[in-house]
């Protein structure tokens, strides 16, 4: 039973498109300082070698505008330029030619500011993103509602995006975001029947590796589970390469992108007669760079172990000295369990070269 994506808009940010019939596309930003260019860069290009599709850089002052031109030009990813408090670092941002800027409406100076950056903007074929926090609501909604909750995150967009239509601007992706979970998947659920522009999903400040993977697994499962959400960043305090490893494991996990080999591994009990995790780390290596749509089983135990490694592409359950191969439901040998991750590559490769005729 396939997922049935939220119909919205198509946007385009330089040469990615989200929304439509486009994949879920992930995203992060970068944690160095814009204006040092070149460890900026290097940054961006080791978030392209992980997977990211879009970049997020803060532009907090006239020192890293100054560094946009450059950056735009060499980036291997489009560019976001996020914005706050200050519309002029927007304008100057779209002016050095940034394919989209994130701006925060309720802190970027009123709505004649944000219609100068609509404006803006749509001059230069750019796309806003509205992001719309928690953290920062206007204080007649927080008077209003008391807290910042889903519905005064949903009215807080509503408004921005009314004065978006007033300016006949369309190139926009919205995103409703706070560090509680219900709180963000309670705006989200409300907000995707009501608008048609794609939505970027994440959970702000989710924290540390351990902490921050719960919290954006909670979060983004619920809403990728019905539809909702055309790109996403796992917010995590860590190298951001690490939220490229979790989102894209969420998407494979609900099938919604491939990237490569999934594995399937038990978790281990007392049955268990080989130490798997060594295994389990090896084969997880030597799966590194593969890029074929396999499943790979890699089992301790004559429970579940032999039907998981019948159903994967190729398995192996490992139980004392032994282990038997799998490929396509079938044994395919037996051997002692210093060879079986180099049968395994054997296998692999033979499996590879197939899927490439």
């Amino acid at each position: 039973m396939g997922i049935t994506r939220r119909q919205c808009r198509e946007v385009k940010v330089g040469r990615m498109t989200l929304g439509g019939e486009a994949p879920i596309l992930i995203q992060s930003m970068t944690t160095t300082t814009p204006s040092q260019i070149d460890s900026t860069l290097a940054q961006i290009e080791r978030l392209a070698r992980a997977g990211c599709e879009l970049v997020r850089v803060a532009v907090p002052d006239k020192p890293a505008v100054g560094a946009l031109p450059e950056l735009v030009a060499k980036s291997p990813l489009p560019l976001i330029a996020d914005i706050h408090f200050n519309y002029r670092l927007a304008l100057q941002a779209l002016e050095a030619g940034v394919p989209k800027v994130r701006i925060n409406p309720g802190n970027i100076g009123g709505r004649e500011r944000f219609r100068e950056v609509i404006k803006a903007a749509s001059d230069r074929g750019a796309a806003l993103r509205l992001g719309v926090n928690a953290g920062s609501l206007d204080r007649s909604l927080l008077t209003r509602y008391g807290a910042a909750t889903p519905e005064a995150l949903v009215e807080s967009a509503l408004g921005y995006l009314r004065v978006v239509a007033e300016e006949n601007f369309h190139n926009v992706v919205v995103s409703l975001k706070a560090s509680d979970v219900l709180t963000t998947v309670g705006a989200y659920r409300k907000i995707s029947p009501l608008i048609d522009y794609p939505l970027h999903l994440g959970v702000t400040e989710a924290g540390p590796v351990e902490s921050g993977v719960i919290k954006s697994c909670l979060g983004l499962g619920p809403l990728l589970l019905e539809g909702i959400g055309d790109t996403l960043r796992v917010s995590l305090t860590a190298d951001p390469v690490e939220e490229i490893r979790v989102a894209r494991q969420i998407l494979q996990s609900l099938k919604l992108r491939v990237f490569g080999p999934e594995i399937i591994s038990c978790p281990t009990c007392g049955r268990c007669t080989i130490d798997l995790l060594p295994l389990v780390e090896q084969v997880t290596r030597l799966l590194e760079g593969v890029k074929a749509p396999l499943t790979v089983a890699v089992m301790g135990c004559p429970v579940n172990g032999p039907g998981e490694a019948r159903e994967a592409d190729l398995g192996v359950t490992a139980s004392g000295e032994e282990g038997y191969i799998f490929r396509k439901g079938k044994i395919v040998t037996k051997v002692h369990r210093d060879d079986i991750v180099k049968t395994l590559e054997k296998e692999l490769n033979h499996l590879c070269s197939r899927r490439s005729l």
